[in-house]
């Protein structure tokens, strides 16, 4: 078997901030080669000291990194990437502000080599409402929004405490079934979007992060944030040490129940005939593969889980409970303003 590819589809509508992100993705790579896959180098702002060299349709980036324009032939595109040498750890598809992601990521699943881990939207605080209520746009709105597994409600700081009751209430309807992290100028921890760069330990990109305190409903998906002139953002991440065996459906439900709190996750488990599982997750949706042959993840070992949520909402402990697990370790991480 060999290894796959995982991808990360990053939506939202024009303004919404999706370039911010990137850009914040790219230098938080933490050694991760990533991919970004994009229709048109006029769509998205690569920040000029990212680029290293620019050969026709593909920017060359720090940190081994790359950026390709792939025109209408996203699937074809994306196929050639495992091929590329040194191999990249991720691929990250922005999509244009007027694109369904949902859509997108569902061609992609398509291609061999290539696993979504998952949908990321972004949706502007301060115009979000509005633009889906417009006869032209709307129906376009909506549907990104619906999209997403993990939403990012960017540029809270643009608008009043009223203002932002309503969007959440708003999104509560337009969302339902996604993660829901709140943000200023897209400052999201790069872990919670690329995925975790080791499962064994908890991550360290978490302490990068900016913004207002977080806090959250236990019982709830939505993830919501205290006003961004409070202290500082802080996230919270647990290293569970899984059973072996492992019940691997049990473990994909329970991370996806929203009373868990878990926004990202990464492990590797042992199921019940021993095979190595890798484990990812992305808001609601999970994905479970065998590891590659040959790869650390299918090297013999306890299992290893860990979760990344948002501090006063991550139930480590119930979790770990209800998986018969431990938790060997947990980090939380808090910058100031």
């Amino acid at each position: 078997m060999t290894a796959v590819l995982p991808a990360i589809v990053v939506g939202g509508y024009l303004g919404a901030g999706k370039t911010t992100l990137v850009n914040r993705l790219l230098r938080a790579a933490g050694g991760r080669r990533i991919a970004v896959m994009v229709n048109d180098f006029g769509e998205i702002g690569i920040d000029a000291d990212l680029i290293e060299s620019r050969e026709d349709a593909v920017l060359n980036l720090a940190g081994g990194c790359v950026c390709c324009a792939v025109g209408s032939d996203l699937i074809e595109a994306v196929m050639a990437l495992p091929q590329r040498l040194p191999a990249f750890d991720l691929v990250l598809v922005e999509t244009s502000g007027v694109a369904m992601p949902g859509t997108v990521a569902r061609s992609l699943r398509l291609a061999p080599g290539i696993e979504v881990d998952g949908v990321v939207v972004l949706a502007d605080a301060e115009g979000v409402r509005e633009r889906a209520s417009d006869r032209y746009v709307g129906d376009t709105i909506r549907q990104q929004l619906a999209d997403a597994d993990l939403l990012v409600l960017n540029k809270v700081d643009l608008v009043d405490d009223a203002a932002l009751a309503a969007v959440r209430d708003f999104l509560d309807g337009a969302a339902p079934r996604a993660r829901r992290i709140e943000a200023i100028e897209a400052a999201v921890p790069a872990d919670v979007v690329l995925g975790l760069t080791e499962a064994g330990s908890p991550p360290q990109s978490l302490a990068r992060s900016g913004g207002g305190l977080f806090a959250g409903d236990p019982s709830a998906r939505r993830l919501a944030l205290r006003r961004p002139r409070a202290a500082a953002q802080q996230y919270q991440s647990a290293w569970l040490a899984l059973p072996d065996p492992t019940d691997v459906d049990r473990l994909a439900g329970l991370l996806a129940d929203p009373r868990h709190g878990v926004v990202r996750a990464k492990g590797v488990v042992r199921d019940a005939e021993g095979r190595a599982i890798v484990v990812q997750a992305v808001g609601p949706r999970v994905r479970t593969t065998p590891a590659a042959p040959g790869s650390a993840a299918a090297t013999p070992g306890d299992g290893r889980l860990v979760v990344i949520g948002l501090a006063g909402t991550l139930d480590a402990g119930a979790l770990a409970h209800a998986l018969g697990a431990t938790v060997a370790g947990t980090g939380r991480r808090s910058s100031e303003r």
